[in-house]
């Protein structure tokens, strides 16, 4: 019997990532990669992986924000393709089917994150899964997105997060350094939602390893 091909599973960033890497690092079946943040990147590393090989399964993971205001931090949130087989696995673990809204910048207050749900009337919000899944679409290879919320509706991010980025979309550290040279409060505030998108993390993290457990294990008692 041949081996099913790999679940390709996609992060903007390691900290998104680290936790479901340690559960699936000897795991064969499983390839996570780091697509960077935004659309730009996303489109970049997702072509760059496909061309490397064709998964069987492309998941869009990491955090998402929230837009409706009844979505709780740490509630995880999914949208896969119709008729997929993941609808029913995702709701027998606790996850909750939404509407995604892909942007191109951070959503960093609330009065953005209420404005943006009143235009879209979507419930949450990311940044790379609409590209992923548009480039897998085109290629006629399933996908699913699967994210946790990180950030309530009614509540600010600790900083604009849009601040410390390059043109790249990359995160400047040393940019980060001056803002808390000039407000050492902000300390506090990272220290804290840290510790929250921590906790997130391994929520997600767990949810991945059950759902995609039990795509392997149908697929061997399909006989695919």
């Amino acid at each position: 019997m041949e081996p099913a091909p790999p679940i390709l599973v996609c992060f903007a960033v390691k900290e998104e990532s680290r936790d479901f890497e340690k559960r699936c690092a000897s795991k064969t079946d499983i390839r996570v990669i780091q697509t960077g943040i935004g659309p730009r990147n996303a489109e970049r590393s997702i072509r760059k992986a496909l061309q490397a090989s064709k998964p069987g399964l492309v998941i869009s993971s990491g955090f998402a924000g929230a837009l409706n205001p009844e979505i709780a931090v740490g509630t995880v949130v999914f949208d896969c393709d119709p008729d997929s087989a993941l609808f029913d696995r995702l709701l027998s673990v606790g996850a909750c089917s939404a509407t995604f809204e892909s942007v191109a910048r951070v959503l960093t207050t609330a009065l953005e994150k209420r404005t943006r749900w009143i235009g879209s009337h979507k419930d949450v919000v990311d940044m790379e899964s609409a590209t992923i899944r548009a480039i897998c679409a085109a290629a006629s290879i399933p996908s699913a997105t699967i994210r946790v919320i990180s950030d309530a509706a009614d509540e600010d991010l600790p900083l604009d997060f849009n601040s410390l980025m390059d043109p790249n979309s990359r995160i400047r550290y040393s940019k980060l350094a001056w803002q808390i040279v000039q407000s050492p409060a902000l300390v506090i505030r990272l220290i804290r939602f840290a510790r929250r998108t921590r906790g997130a993390a391994r929520i997600l993290s767990f949810t991945l390893d059950q759902v995609i457990a039990q795509t392997f294990k149908d697929g061997r008692e399909s006989g695919s």
